[in-house]
């Protein structure tokens, strides 16, 4: 259940959230849909996305790309009280507080956003942010609209300069964004991404049904044999340089178990992943 959820808005759009819950809850948290930014400000260090790996630690920061995802996570706990602070990115509001112009730092994506989750430990500056923003919800009568346009400006900058981390200036880029990406482009990038065929089809603006036809019209097969062709060949490249371990490499290459990734490489090349690559070795 919610034991509080306050908001302050900017321009009538939700800005900030602060929401404390008892979990797990029977439903999502109510988030607008639009990319948001939560910093876990208190509660247990618990998995919330196995895929993801990502956490509910304190102190750590979750960028996502629709807040119907970051609610989904959110509520899905083991029993525990929680509080997050959320930070809302309305694409209207962003081109106005910044005049339609984009922002300091800012560059344009060249390939996909492939990763719209994204969890790391907070850095000083943005602890301190959140600090600031705690302060706006205990004292909102003397909150103006400047200010509140200043700090939204001020995160954005922070995320835009976040050092060691493509995956969060990659979905910060997008925001600002004027780039469309081919159906193939969209596909070939996500090709070791955990992603599903409605995931897919969603981020190449079709229905499943017309994603598969369009897909076969251009590689020829089906989705899933594509894709896991070309997960395959991937893992075999890379046990042909590198020194990971074979889970790992599976895992880059959107593998979810070694048991999976020994069945399906089996039946491509014949050999285990182990044994191909202590043939290599042998050579």
């Amino acid at each position: 259940m919610i034991v509080k959820h306050e908001s302050i808005d900017l321009y009538g759009c939700t800005l900030f959230t602060r929401v404390t819950m008892k979990t797990p809850m029977r439903g999502p948290v109510p988030l607008p849909s639009e990319a948001c930014f939560a910093y876990i400000v208190d509660g247990d260090d618990q998995l919330i996305m196995q895929g993801e790996t990502l956490r509910t630690t304190p102190g750590h920061m979750i960028l996502s790309l629709c807040g119907h995802t970051m609610g989904q996570m959110l509520s899905e706990q083991n029993e525990t009280e929680a509080t997050s602070i959320i930070v809302h990115f309305d694409k209207a509001l962003l081109l106005k507080i910044f005049n339609n112009t984009k922002p300091p730092f800012w560059k344009e994506l060249e390939t996909p956003v492939v990763r719209y989750v994204v969890q790391m430990a907070a850095s000083k500056l943005i602890e301190q942010y959140f600090e600031g923003i705690a302060h706006l919800f205990q004292y909102q009568q003397a909150v103006t609209e400047e200010m509140l346009a200043l700090k939204l400006k001020e995160i954005i900058i922070l995320l835009l300069q976040t050092p060691n981390s493509l995956q969060i200036t990659q979905i910060m880029r997008s925001l600002f964004s004027e780039r469309t990406f081919t159906f193939k482009e969209v596909v070939d990038a996500h090709i070791c991404e955990p992603v599903t065929i409605e995931n897919l089809a969603m981020l190449t603006n079709k229905s499943v049904s017309s994603f598969k036809r369009e897909f076969k019209k251009i590689y020829n097969t089906t989705p899933g044999v594509y894709i896991m062709n070309q997960r395959t060949e991937k893992v075999a490249q890379l046990l042909q340089v590198s020194d990971e371990s074979i889970a790992s490499i599976g895992y880059q290459c959107g593998f979810t178990s070694a048991a999976h990734l020994s069945r399906v490489f089996k039946s491509k090349y014949g050999v285990t992943p182990s044994n191909y690559r202590l043939n290599l070795t042998d050579k």
